[in-house]
């Protein structure tokens, strides 16, 4: 497994290997002690989600104050521009982001660590996105960032595409409102 650091340096990229010929391909998409030994990370996954969403979806920037998620996302179908916003007060990257497209083509994952704010959008017809999680899902303790908050200013791939956003992400906090770690 290849890995590398983005420009917030907890954010990972982690490419497994894939094994293809005319057949198909196969791929270990996760492995405690691969994950280990390349990133140095001790995870436990507690929760393994998978949505599907049509073209110019766009979900989050979510993260949870209290049972916070470190997430391992990737794409089965599709393609997606995924997002991390740093959420960590202390950090002196508080409030960048950083973004990758995920593919099916591409098999690449992201590491996202509890602290930061997640979020993709569909740039395929549609997407298949699974991601694991280190901890639970808690509505109670969900919080949203303003996806276009320009303050952050997240670069958005939309090709002049009016994002499709739930009810919930509508209501997104802008950064200097948004709860955060300390």
């Amino acid at each position: 497994m290849k890995v590398t650091a983005t420009a917030l340096p907890e954010v990972l990229i982690l490419e497994p290997k894939v094994f293809g010929d005319a057949r198909g391909f196969f791929m270990e998409s996760f492995n405690a002690n691969t994950f280990r030994d390349a990133t140095g990370l001790d995870v436990q996954f507690v929760q393994d989600n998978h949505s599907r969403s049509s073209r110019g979806v766009l979900r989050g920037l979510h993260y949870q104050l209290q049972q916070p998620q470190g997430k391992l996302v990737r794409v089965a179908k599709g393609r997606v521009f995924d997002v991390a916003v740093d959420m960590r007060k202390s950090s002196p990257r508080f409030g960048q982001w950083v973004g990758v497209e995920l593919s099916e083509e591409n098999h690449r994952q992201l590491w996202v660590p509890a602290g930061f704010a997640h979020g993709f959008v569909v740039l395929s017809e549609s997407a298949d996105f699974l991601y694991k999680t280190t901890d639970y899902y808690a509505p109670a303790h969900e919080r949203c960032l303003k996806w276009d908050d320009p303050s952050v200013g997240v670069a958005w791939p939309l090709d002049g595409l009016e994002p499709s956003l739930s009810a919930k992400d509508q209501q997104g906090r802008a950064l200097a409102d948004c709860d955060t770690f300390a």
